[in-house]
């Protein structure tokens, strides 16, 4: 949308991990090359954990853009809340190997001559397991019998387990003491630093072919690495925004006062009121301990709940203050919202505005055809 204001080739902060955009930080580079060992190793577990959003996915993404074909097998597959046997249906499915009305026995002997195909064409299988902390422990064991496969001495299949820091901690349990032997090596992927945070942003707009739009003042960096934690997903939100305002507003320079706006706006987001009720819905009434429903008069007409409550006067106008004064913030909070809507459709109206002046000023442009001399 706004990539041609700032003669951009391509939108800097998209969410979606994009292998072209890797911002090799000292943590990343040490997830890497913890990666790129255990594919030379070629045996046990590595593991590599992180925030929501610190970039994970990026660097599994990027190690795969980069295997040889022709020697390593690679399966990647995102793990979800299933069962063992489910697990192991889909491994059988990321390596090609069929699935469908096969009973478990039938399907680990299925995959141990696959491994074992490869091997003897001089090939290594990989599986990489993403989002592993959804893994039950069940699964997580079907998978290490997967590392008893050999040929020889040589292992059939290497994995690697990419997860949330959740994940650290499952490892510790009782349970995964076989597990844990089986680990080779194990990173964990902190947020970036303000320096970093910095880096990251201009090293995106490199990438997206920034040259002299947009520029920024100094201070804003410590604002945005303050709001996101240096979260790159983070990051990526808030400066998608940033640059959206930047071109709504008709500025190419970004300053302190663009960034707090917009942070402001992401933090209203995110404290949304609670649904109202519809007009005209009706609600049965609270119901008394040991009182049981019964076939009677229609909930809107019973009787309401009394309370017998005897409260010192001093703290009933202390609780009647506090009461109106939370009334007021909820009223104010809820005020700002609306504020913030109004001007994010004023926004939306201005953008659809500059386009159809577009429009309008390529239609009245005249063809060389058809200009006078």
């Amino acid at each position: 949308m706004y990539e041609a204001f700032y003669g951009l080739k391509s939108k800097p902060f998209q969410l979606n991990p994009d292998p072209g955009f890797y911002f090799s930080s000292k943590q990343h580079q040490r997830a890497r090359a913890y990666l790129e060992y255990g594919v030379m190793r070629c045996e046990g577990f590595i593991v590599i954990t992180g925030e929501v959003g610190a970039g994970k996915t990026t660097i599994v993404r990027g190690l795969l853009d980069s295997l040889d074909p022709d020697s390593i097998v690679a399966a990647h597959l995102v793990s979800t809340q299933l069962g063992a046997e489910d697990t192991l249906r889909l491994v059988g499915a990321a390596f090609g190997v069929p699935v469908h009305g096969v009973s478990k026995s039938g399907l680990l002997l299925a995959l141990e001559a696959f491994f074992v195909a490869q091997t003897l064409r001089g090939k290594r299988c990989l599986l990489i397991v993403d989002e592993a902390q959804n893994l039950q422990p069940q699964a997580v064991e079907e998978l290490r019998m997967l590392s008893n496969f050999q040929n020889g001495r040589d292992a059939l299949l290497q994995t690697f387990l990419v997860g949330q820091p959740e994940f650290r901690q499952i490892l510790q349990s009782p349970g995964m003491v076989q597990l844990r032997q089986r680990v080779t090596a194990a990173c964990h992927l902190g947020p970036l630093d303000a320096d970093e945070t910095r880096q990251y942003i201009l090293h995106r707009l490199k990438c997206a072919g920034a040259t002299d739009k947009p520029t920024f003042d100094a201070e804003i960096f410590d604002s945005v690495h303050c709001h996101t934690g240096g979260i790159p997903r983070r990051i990526n939100n808030l400066c998608d925004r940033v640059l959206l305002q930047g071109f709504l507003s008709d500025r190419t320079h970004i300053d302190p006062e663009l960034v707090n706006e917009i942070i402001h706006e992401l933090q209203a987001e995110m404290h949304m009121p609670p649904a109202e009720p519809r007009e005209g819905a009706h609600y049965a009434p609270l119901q008394r301990v040991g009182e049981t429903h019964s076939d009677g008069p229609p909930a809107g007409n019973a009787e309401p709940l009394a309370l017998d409550l005897d409260l010192d006067a001093a703290l009933a106008d202390t609780m009647d203050h506090q009461l109106a004064h939370i009334a007021a913030e909820q009223l104010s909070a809820r005020l700002l919202r609306i504020e913030h809507s109004v001007l994010r459709q004023e926004r939306v109206n201005l953008e659809i505005l500059v386009h159809l002046q577009k429009l309008v000023a390529t239609v009245r442009r005249p063809s060389p055809g058809n200009a006078t001399s």
